[in-house]
């Protein structure tokens, strides 16, 4: 059952098959780079890879399934998800927002990492030395992968799949097997192995940081729900590529930071190039310390170059798509709405290139290298507006299984109410925690600049949320400029009895498709359970209550 208008624009295919929705959604979450930055907790990075992974990983994989199950909620990924649930297109868009905007300086980090790994591969230091060079390499970086998108999903699949199997399992697989060598061989091991170095010391301020790593590094994965209704069977293929997702990460990011831990000393160990040094060392060890494998060396880091290629291609149009989605409900002006021909929303994605440019400049030329201020605080910014998306997430969950348990799903969380909420309580405590974390100054910032670090953080942080206020703060003027039959209506509003003038027509055709009448004065919907049984839903008719 769909809620989207039958003259909105012109309905997707579910062309997008189990693998390739899952390896979009692996190429956003599991990354072969982030192993170094795992590998500082060295044993301990099992126990955090676990906790992190079981905790909040798999109820968030687990939520989204079953939102992205419930009828007439597939539009939009957390977009319909958030709004649905809270009765609020405001609040959806807040959070689609946030997860749009965390990720326009991740393209930028994550361009970083491939002109790293280049600049190795080609032996041309000033590509990652020199800060104008490295501002247009991004840009270019950027720029291609963006166009690779403008083909449509089946393109960003193709990429994705063979992204996550080149560029994630392959690197980290040869990773293993140097390192499993190296083990073997009688190597020298920078680690401890026992119970006492498996549990970390979470008296000490340092651990706290590095859970909340561990929970930022798992972060995306309901990003690929912009996605569902193009996934065939998606009431089967949606929770199973979760379940599949969460297994992987947690197993290969376990092993990747112990395989760095292993072999790097951690006073020598770079984030920045360490899967570069860790690979470099294990090859030149396990050949009898000889230089004979360089060009394997260099085909890896080609090949993790083409896995984050992989990974900004499923971003580009996720977040986008979602946004030019908003449109259409009258979140944001209609130009957002423009799409060509593959369904990909060109102007947005435009726009989205622009916001890049100014995020680039920021952290190149203001000293990203160093870690100085205004690197921390842009990629801190982006952390706690994210894990501000989760909340609205969890709140929305809690709203779902209490007050809409009449709503018909094909997947649930296990364990009925009592097992959702557990599940939903865990992701929710973790990432208030994570959110919390996140305003303690780093390490990397002089004492002295620790308050100022906050004062500054704060204020951008809130000048974030007013933003994401302001923009759908103007519907009335968007719908005005949508004519009557481009407007789509968000599954909840069905059984709201007063409807805005703007939107009556697209309110009667919605609710004609979807079986909506008037029975004793009341607006109901009829549906049928998974036995034939038709069961009454009706609603609260409060026009205060309905979001707009």
């Amino acid at each position: 059952m769909s809620s989207q208008n039958a003259a909105a624009p012109t309905p997707v295919r579910r062309t997008l098959t189990l693998f390739g929705f899952f390896a979009m959604t692996a190429s956003m979450v599991m990354a072969v780079y982030e192993y170094p930055s795992f590998g500082t907790s060295k044993f301990s990075c099992v126990f955090f890879a676990l906790l992190g992974g079981l905790f909040w990983f798999l109820p968030m994989a687990l939520m989204a399934a079953e939102m992205a199950s419930v009828d007439g909620w597939s539009e939009g990924g957390i977009f319909g998800w958030v709004s649905n649930a809270l009765h609020n297109e405001r609040l959806g868009f807040m959070a689609l927002f946030f997860q749009w905007f965390q990720i326009t300086v991740g393209y930028v980090t994550m361009s970083y990492v491939i002109i790293g790994l280049l600049s190795e591969i080609l032996g041309w230091p000033a590509l990652n030395d020199s800060p104008g060079l490295k501002f247009v390499a991004v840009l270019v970086i950027f720029f291609g992968v963006t166009l690779l998108q403008l083909g449509g999903t089946k393109h960003t699949a193709a990429i994705a799949k063979i992204g996550f199997i080149v560029g994630i399992l392959c690197s980290a697989i040869i990773l293993f097997v140097f390192a499993i060598v190296y083990l073997a061989q009688g190597h020298p091991v920078q680690i401890r192995f026992g119970a006492r170095q498996f549990f970390p010391d979470f008296s000490q301020m340092g651990t706290l940081t590095i859970f909340a790593t561990f929970i930022l590094a798992y972060t995306g994965v309901e990003a690929s729900g912009s996605h569902v209704n193009e996934l065939q069977k998606p009431g089967r293929n949606y929770p199973l590529a979760m379940f599949i997702l969460v297994a992987i990460a947690i197993i290969f990011d376990s092993l990747g930071g112990i395989s760095v831990a292993s072999v790097i000393p951690e006073k020598e160990l770079s984030l920045n190039a360490g899967i570069y040094q860790t690979l470099d060392y294990l090859m030149y060890v396990d050949t009898g310390r000889t230089h004979h494998l360089t060009w394997l060396l260099d085909l890896v880091c080609l090949l993790i170059c083409f896995g984050v290629i992989a990974e900004i291609g499923s971003w580009v149009v996720g977040p986008s798509k979602g946004l030019q989605g908003s449109a259409w409900y009258g979140l944001m002006p209609k130009w957002v709405s423009h799409q060509n021909k593959y369904g990909v929303p060109t102007f947005m994605i435009a726009a989205q290139f622009c916001v890049v440019a100014v995020w680039d400049a920021v952290l190149t030329f203001g000293g990203g290298s160093d870690g100085n201020m205004s690197f921390l605080i842009a990629t801190t910014l982006t952390s706690l507006v994210y894990l501000v998306c989760y909340l609205l997430m969890y709140v929305s969950y809690f709203r779902l299984i209490y007050t809409e348990k009449e709503l018909k799903r094909t997947y649930n969380v296990p364990g009925g109410t009592v097992g959702k909420t557990i599940f939903a309580c865990c992701g929710l405590l973790c990432s208030l925690f994570a959110f919390a974390v996140s305003f303690i100054p780093t390490s990397a910032l002089p004492v002295s600049d620790g308050a100022r670090f906050v004062v500054i953080l704060t204020y951008c942080f809130l000048g974030t949320v007013i933003l994401a206020f302001t923009i759908p703060a103007f519907r009335r003027h968007y719908l005005k400029k949508l004519d009557p039959s481009e407007i789509r209506v968000m599954h909840f509003r069905l059984l709201w009895r007063r409807v805005p003038t703007i939107m009556q027509d697209a309110v009667d055709a919605a609710r004609k498709r979807n079986h909506v009448t008037e029975v004793d004065g009341h607006l109901v919907q009829m549906l049928e359970d998974k036995n034939g049984e038709k069961n009454r839903v009706e609603r609260s008719d409060r026009f205060e209550d309905s979001g707009f």
